[in-house]
């Protein structure tokens, strides 16, 4: 079975966990005074304006228990894809501001931002990269595709994310994942995908990051936490942190390159194999 962590399910069930707090927001708004020079928000109150398609406003106290709950249920199901995306979305404000600032100083990153270019089965042309040479880092990347029997459309779009440019961060973090294990050579495996989460925290200082981390490997055997923590963290932690910024690299143009021309270029060194 694979040990992927996905973010690519119906958000039905997260609206549902949110039906009971707007009701309270309504009384608190029905009971508060009207303010004169300032417009105080009860934290039971959500936010009425979509920013974006998809967007779901919701209260500081619905973002709250929205975290802590999808937080205590991707760990207990890392495969509760809806959970993972819940969690990384109501836990990373100040750290999208981040990475939306450090793509600003690059060109690249800029052209991204400016463009918002998306990854999909139409726009990669799956099939046009299935006729790519072997070693191709567009061939290798659709071979992980169709042995994972994945795609690049069934990604969870953003839903909590308060401002339309930091969503497209977080899209496009969540589009380009895909990528990295082309690029990292890591296995799909639960370890090797926690490997990958500590490449990722490294990058960003993503909260969801973190939580997979730290917690992760309380889910893994003993041979395969000596594994994660002797060999992969340690080339997780080097990598991560003297490699580019992998949101500032506009992979669409990368897939004619052999993957060991991107791999130096971008200064990954592939993950041991063992």
């Amino acid at each position: 079975m694979s040990g992927r962590i996905l973010t690519r399910t119906n958000p039905s069930t997260l609206k549902q966990c949110l039906t009971r707090i707007p009701a309270l927001a309504r009384s608190t708004r029905a009971a508060a005074p009207q303010a004169s020079l300032f417009t105080f928000r009860s934290p039971l109150e959500a936010p009425t304006d979509k920013l974006y398609e998809g967007h779901i406003p919701i209260s500081p106290l619905q973002r709250t228990i929205l975290a802590v709950g999808s937080a205590f249920t991707a760990l207990a199901n890392p495969l509760r894809g809806d959970m993972v995306a819940a969690l990384g979305e109501t836990t990373s404000g100040i750290f999208l501001n981040r990475i939306r600032d450090q793509m600003l100083q690059d060109p690249e990153g800029r052209r991204i931002l400016r463009e918002r270019p998306v990854i999909t089965s139409e726009t990669m042309q799956l099939d046009t990269l299935r006729q790519l040479p072997d070693g191709s880092f567009g061939r290798e990347y659709v071979r992980f595709l169709d042995d994972q029997q994945v795609s690049p459309d069934t990604r969870e779009p953003v839903h909590f994310v308060d401002s339309e440019e930091l969503a497209y961060v977080m899209q496009r973090y969540r589009e380009t994942h895909d990528f990295y294990h082309t690029l990292t050579g890591l296995p799909v495996t639960v370890d090797g995908e926690i490997a990958l989460k500590w490449f990722e925290m490294t990058q960003t200082g993503l909260p969801m990051t973190m939580l997979s981390s730290f917690f992760g490997p309380l889910r893994l055997s003993s041979e395969e936490r000596e594994r994660l923590f002797n060999v992969y963290v340690p080339w997780a932690l080097e990598n991560g942190s003297t490699s580019k910024l992998l949101m500032n690299v506009r992979w669409e143009e990368w897939m004619e390159k052999s993957v060991e021309d991107v791999q130096q270029e971008l200064g990954v060194r592939p993950c041991p194999q063992v």
